[in-house]
C-alpha cells in the first residue's frame, strides 16, 4: 500500500518544477516515516536532474539533505520513536551484510547502496528525495539531529557536512597542522569550520579576496588570493600538510600538489566534469598523496552532526520557499549563492498542486 504527499517534482531535465503528489510506501516493520522540516539544495541535485550524471528517471523529486521529525514507526523499529529529531542523507538502504556495510561504510556497499533519489529501491520503484512533505526510510538510515542544531541549519550537514568531515577525519587533521581549503562555497565553508575546530591552522585558497571576511569569520586564519600574485604557487611551495580541494571546475593539479609538504595529501571532494590530467611526477616527487573522498557511512554522518553540535558549527544558509526553487537552481549554477540554500518544506505543504512553483518564479 502507498500514501501520497506533496513534493517538488520535475518531469524532464528542461522542465520547471511543479508541486505534485507523489507516492510513498506504507512503512514496513523496520521503516520510519519522517515529517520533513527542511531540505537542503545540493549541486548534486542539479547534476542529477539535468542528466549531467547520466539519464535520470523522470518524473523525479530530488533532495538528500533532509531534516525532520519521526511521525510513525514500523512494528519492529527499536532505534526511533515518534517525535525524534532525525536526518537523512544520501543513502536510504544497503545490503547490510557485505564487508563494507559491516564496517559502517554503507556508501561502499558491495551489493549496491540505495540512493535517496533516482535509485532503484528494494521494491523496484525509483526513490524520491527530500523536496517533499514526508519520506519513508529504513530505520538504519536515519541519524539523530542534536537539539543544539536547528533543522534548517542541520539539513546541509547530511551531505556537505559529512563530505568535508570525512576526509578531514580520515587524514587525521589535528591541532597545528597547516591546512588549505580550496574554494569557499557550500562545501568549502564547512571544511573551514571543521578543520579550524580540529585546531588546524587554516588557509582558504581563493582566486580573489572577495570572500576574505567570510573566511575569517568561519575560523580561517587567513585567505590567500591565488590570482593576485603571478608567482603564488612558487612562493607557497611546500607549505601545507593537507589540502581539501572543494572546487568543481578544472584546475592545474600540478600547481596545487606543489603546495604540499613532502608526504602531504590533497583530497578532492569537488567533481570537475572535464576531468583532471595527472602529472605523475607531481605525486611521486616528495611522495605526495592525491586522493578522492565521497560521502561517509551512517555512523560517520552521526559523528559529523555530533561534532558540529559540540563545537557550535552549522551550515551558513539562505532559506527559500517552494516557489523559488527554479530561480534557486539558476543561482547555484551561476555561483550566486552565499554558501547553502535550504527549502522550508512547510511552503511545499502550503502550495497548491500543479505548476504553481514555476508560474510564481516566472
Amino acid at each position: 500500500m502507498t500514501f501520497t504527499v506533496k513534493a517538488l517534482q520535475k518531469t524532464g531535465p528542461d522542465q520547471p518544477f511543479d508541486v505534485a503528489e507523489i507516492e510513498r510506501r506504507d512503512p514496513r516493520a523496520d521503516d520510519i516515516v519522517i515529517d520533513i522540516k527542511a531540505a537542503g539544495v545540493c549541486h548534486s541535485d542539479i547534476h542529477t536532474i539535468t542528466n549531467e550524471w547520466g539519464r535520470a528517471h523522470f518524473p523525479l523529486t530530488v533532495g538528500h539533505e533532509i531534516a525532520g521529525v519521526v511521525s510513525e514507526v514500523g512494528a519492529d523499529v527499536t532505534r526511533w520513536k515518534v517525535g525524534d529529531r532525525v536526518g537523512v542523507g544520501c543513502l536510504v538502504n544497503s545490503c547490510g551484510d557485505c564487508e563494507q556495510c559491516r564496517e559502517d561504510n554503507e556508501q561502499f556497499c558491495l551489493n549496491g547502496a540505495t540512493g535517496t533519489y533516482n535509485s532503484e529501491d528494494v521494491d523496484g520503484t525509483i526513490t524520491q528525495g527530500g523536496y517533499s512533505e514526508k519520506i519513508v526510510v529504513n530505520e538504519r538510515f536515519a541519524v539523530r539531529i542534536p537539539e543544539k542544531l536547528e533543522f534548517l541549519e542541520a539539513a546541509p550537514l547530511l551531505c556537505a557536512g559529512i563530505t568535508t568531515y570525512n576526509p578531514i577525519t580520515h587524514w587525521d587533521v589535528k591541532e597545528g597542522d597547516k591546512v588549505a581549503v580550496v574554494g569557499l562555497g557550500g562545501l568549502g565553508h564547512m571544511g573551514v569550520q571543521i578543520a579550524a575546530a580540529k585546531g588546524a591552522d587554516v588557509t582558504v585558497l581563493s582566486r580573489t579576496r572577495a570572500k576574505e571576511a567570510d573566511a575569517l569569520a568561519l575560523g580561517a586564519n587567513r585567505l590567500a588570493a591565488t590570482a593576485e600574485d603571478p608567482d603564488f604557487f612558487a612562493n607557497h611551495r611546500g607549505e601545507f600538510d593537507f589540502i581539501l580541494n572543494t572546487v568543481s571546475a578544472a584546475f592545474e593539479l600540478k600547481d596545487y600538489l606543489g603546495l604540499l609538504k613532502p608526504r602531504g595529501a590533497m583530497v578532492l571532494v569537488g567533481l570537475p566534469p572535464e576531468g583532471l590530467p595527472l602529472p605523475a611526477g607531481a605525486v611521486i616527487g616528495n611522495s605526495k598523496v592525491l586522493a578522492g573522498s565521497n560521502i561517509g557511512g551512517i555512523a560517520a554522518t552521526q559523528e559529523t552532526l555530533d561534532f558540529c553540535a559540540e563545537h557550535g558549527l552549522a551550515a551558513k544558509i539562505e532559506v527559500i520557499s517552494a516557489e523559488q526553487i527554479d530561480e534557486a537552481y539558476e543561482r547555484v549554477v551561476t555561483g550566486d549563492v552565499h554558501f547553502r540554500l535550504v527549502i522550508d518544506t512547510a511552503t511545499i505543504t502550503d502550495a497548491p498542486v500543479g505548476p504553481a512553483a514555476a508560474a510564481s518564479a516566472a
